[in-house]
C-alpha cells in the first residue's frame, strides 16, 4: 500500500520535546521514529470543521500531523456544540476556522494550521487541495461530497470519507488509483429534499465522534503506509445497535470520473448537478442554509411570506390558516399553537383540510425547507392559496418572539 509521503522526501527531525510527546507512537514498531517523522511531514486537509471535522482534526493534531488545513466559512453557533467538540461556548460567533485553530494549537502548539475561510467551490478546489497529501471529507451535503471526490480523483489524492445521519454513519477511502471513488458508490445524487439535513433530521452528538475518529485512523494509516485502509470497502456504523458492517466496493468501469474513459475531466457546477439552490445567506451556515429557501417572493409557484407579514395578518385578524408540518417531537419543543400535520403525511391527510381549499394557508416548519415541500404538495392537491413561511419557527423566534426556544 503506497504511503502518502514520498520516500524520497527528506523527513523532518524530531526535537527532544516531540520525542517525549510522541513516545507511545515511537515504541510501536509499525510507527517508530520514521513513522512519526512522516506524520510531521504530512499535510492533511480537513474539509469542514463540524461534527466530523472536529474529532478528525483534533486527533490528527494529537498524533503529530505537521500541517492541518481547515476549509470552512461557517461561524460557530450554540447548536453546534452538542457534537462539534473542537469549538466551545467561548467561541460562539467566531469563524469556525479561527475557533478550531485555538483548540488545535492548545492541544499541540507545534502543528501548523492553514485556514481556508472560504466555501469550497469548483473555482478554488483544485488550488486548495493540490498541496495536501490526504484529503479528509467531513462535509454534510452532496454537492460538496461530489466536488471533493472529483477534485481528489483529478489530483490523485486519497479521500478519507465519512458521513453521518441520525444514528448511522459510513466511512471509506476513495480516490486512490486501485480503488473506487464516491461516484462508483453513488453515481447520481438523490433528488433534492429526499435526504434531510442533520438540522432537519437530527444526529446523535456522539456519532460524528465515532466516524470522525475512523477517518482520522484511515488518514494516519495512509500517511504511514500501514494496515489495510478502507479502499474498496464501505464501513457502516449503527450506533443504536453498536454494530459495524463492511461492504465490498468495486471500481465502476463506467465511472465518468475514475473509469478508464472519463467524461468528467474538470470540475463542474455541483449545485446544478445535485439540483440545489445555493444558500441565499452566509453564516452561521447551518442556520442560514436551512432557514430560508431564498429571498425571492415566489419559489416554484409558492409565495414566500415573512414572519413579520404573518404577524401583521394575525394581528389584523385576517382569515389566515397556519399549518405546522414538523414532527410531533419537534412540536413538543416549541410551537405557535398551529395544527400539526407532518410533511410526510400531507398527501394522505389533505381531507382534514378540505374546508381550507380556498382559504389562505401559511405553512411553516423549523426553517422553511420542509414547509416549501409541503406547500407544493398542497398546491398539487388543489389548494389555491398556499404560502411558505420564510425561515420557519426559527425566524419567528428571532424576529417576533425572542422568548421562544430555538433548537
Amino acid at each position: 500500500m503506497p504511503t502518502a509521503i514520498e520516500e524520497t522526501v527528506e523527513l523532518p527531525k524530531l526535537s527532544n520535546d516531540e520525542i517525549a510527546r510522541y513516545s507511545r507512537h515511537l515504541i510501536l514498531p509499525e510507527v517508530g521514529m520514521e513513522g512519526q517523522q512522516k506524520l510531521k511531514a504530512a499535510k492533511v486537509l480537513c474539509v469542514g470543521t463540524g461534527g466530523l471535522g472536529a474529532p478528525l482534526a483534533l486527533y490528527l493534531a494529537a498524533a503529530g500531523v505537521g500541517t492541518i488545513g481547515l476549509v470552512d466559512f461557517d461561524t460557530v453557533d450554540a447548536s453546534n456544540l452538542q457534537r462539534q467538540i473542537i469549538h466551545s461556548t467561548a467561541t460562539v460567533g467566531k469563524l469556525k476556522v479561527d475557533s478550531a485553530e485555538i483548540m488545535l494549537k492548545g492541544l499541540n502548539p507545534t502543528v501548523k494550521v492553514i485556514k481556508h475561510n472560504t466555501m469550497l467551490t469548483s473555482a478554488n478546489a483544485l488550488e486548495i487541495l493540490k498541496d495536501y497529501d490526504v484529503i479528509a471529507d467531513g462535509t454534510d451535503n452532496f454537492q460538496t461530497r461530489y466536488l471533493v471526490n472529483d477534485a481528489c480523483v483529478l489530483l490523485n489524492k486519497p479521500n478519507a470519507y465519512g458521513s453521518i445521519f441520525r444514528f448511522e454513519g459510513q466511512a471509506s477511502v476513495f480516490g486512490t488509483k486501485e480503488g473506487p471513488c464516491y461516484r462508483c458508490l453513488y453515481p447520481e445524487p438523490p433528488p433534492p429534499g429526499l435526504v434531510p439535513s442533520c438540522a432537519e433530521g437530527g444526529v446523535l452528538g456522539i456519532l460524528p465522534g465515532l466516524v470522525g475518529v475512523i477517518q482520522a485512523t484511515e488518514t494516519i494509516k495512509l500517511i504511514l503506509g500501514i494496515g489495510e485502509p478502507l479502499i474498496g470497502r464501505l464501513l457502516l456504523v449503527d450506533a443504536l445497535g453498536m454494530s459495524f458492517r463492511t461492504l465490498k466496493l468495486r471500481k465502476n468501469p463506467e465511472c465518468p470520473v475514475c473509469g478508464p474513459n472519463p467524461t468528467v475531466t474538470e470540475l463542474i457546477d455541483y449545485d446544478q448537478f445535485c439540483g440545489i439552490t445555493p444558500p441565499s445567506e452566509v453564516g452561521p451556515l447551518e442556520v442560514a442554509r436551512d432557514k430560508a429557501v431564498t429571498d425571492l417572493p415566489v419559489v416554484d409557484g409558492i409565495p414566500q411570506i415573512s414572519v413579520q407579514e404573518l404577524k401583521r395578518k394575525l394581528d389584523a385578524k385576517e382569515d389566515v390558516f397556519v399549518l405546522d408540518v414538523r414532527e410531533p417531537h419537534e412540536y413538543k419543543i416549541v410551537n405557535l399553537g398551529a395544527p400539526l400535520i407532518p410533511v410526510g403525511e400531507i398527501a394522505l391527510r389533505t381531507a382534514e383540510l378540505a374546508d381550507k381549499k380556498d382559504s389562505e394557508i401559511v405553512v411553516h416548519c423549523k426553517s422553511g425547507a420542509r414547509s416549501q415541500r409541503a406547500a407544493l404538495a398542497l398546491k398539487q392537491a388543489g389548494f389555491t392559496n398556499v404560502s411558505n413561511l420564510t425561515g420557519g419557527i426559527l425566524a419567528w423566534a428571532d424576529k417576533i418572539d425572542p422568548s421562544l426556544p430555538k433548537y
